[in-house]
């Protein structure tokens, strides 16, 4: 690879949020590092280990010694999947910036999809479930009742602000560098619901969302949990609303800036 050294343009990052990751982590990561050693000049990928109580962040730093472009930023304490994915996009150096999930639920190749996205004019392409699902050539793989569920949950989300995305919640958004450098510098929800915290403040902000289907297979081991999961993410989604009202989501795009926990991380 090549991606050493602050001053070296990197043409993307990718951001893998992991929490208690070390049966699942592994072939996902290397598929992410060969993909993009395939096809890209200069990379690097942040797994960012949320505080995990198992052998997550000794099996990453392990993968670093034969994957140079791999970094490992280690939370002290267990914060929630938006802090992790926070502190990896801010971290960042990419001039665009994809989080996946540690599961490769979305194949790391979809990214191709959303780079077109970009380079047809969006400044954000998030992964679609729910589109694919009404196509006959993208394939999504879901247990029934995650479907029901996700349907019911959307929406409410659309009733609650967020209009025009039929998906919030797929793991596998990328970002412009500038954009993500403003929506992480003012985003403070830790738990699911920063996803519709970062859609919330780019639609008000103007940003242009493109939502772009995606194949995706539902995968064993699942950290989410359906109805405690989307009821506290709904809950998150009323803290949005407040926090809109007390104006901490100004209208104006802010310099970037590292949250205490951040600066806080080790990085290894």
């Amino acid at each position: 690879m090549r991606s050493e050294g602050a001053s070296v343009s990197l043409e993307l990052s990718v951001i893998i949020p992991a929490y208690n990751e070390a049966a699942r982590l592994l072939p996902h990561l290397r598929s992410v590092v060969d993909y993009l050693s395939r096809h890209y000049r200069r990379f690097e990928v942040i797994v960012v280990d949320d505080g995990s109580l198992d052998d997550t962040a000794a099996l990453v730093h392990g993968f670093t010694r034969q994957a140079p472009g791999v970094r490992l930023i280690r939370l002290p304490i267990c914060s929630g999947k938006g802090a992790a994915v926070r502190h990896g996009m801010q971290a960042a150096r990419g001039r665009r910036r994809l989080f996946t999930d540690a599961d490769g639920a979305t194949p790391i190749d979809e990214l191709a999809r959303l780079e077109q996205a970009l380079r047809s004019g969006a400044q954000i392409a998030i992964g679609s479930r729910s589109l694919a699902s009404r196509r006959s050539d993208f394939t999504v793989r879901a247990r029934w009742h995650r479907s029901l569920l996700g349907g019911c949950f959307n929406a409410v989300v659309r009733l609650g602000g967020i209009g025009g995305i039929a998906d919030t919640q797929c793991g596998f958004k990328l970002f412009e560098r500038s954009v993500a450098e403003d929506l992480f510098g003012v985003s403070c929800i830790n738990g699911y619901g920063f996803d519709l915290e970062l859609l919330y403040i780019a639609q008000r902000r103007g940003y242009r969302i493109a939502e772009v289907p995606v194949n995706w297979a539902d995968q064993p081991g699942s950290k989410v949990r359906l109805v405690r999961d989307g009821f506290g993410t709904l809950r998150e989604l009323v803290t949005i609303h407040r926090n809109a009202a007390k104006g901490c989501y100004s209208d104006a795009p802010v310099a970037r800036r590292l949250s205490p926990l951040a600066s806080s991380a080790v990085l290894e």
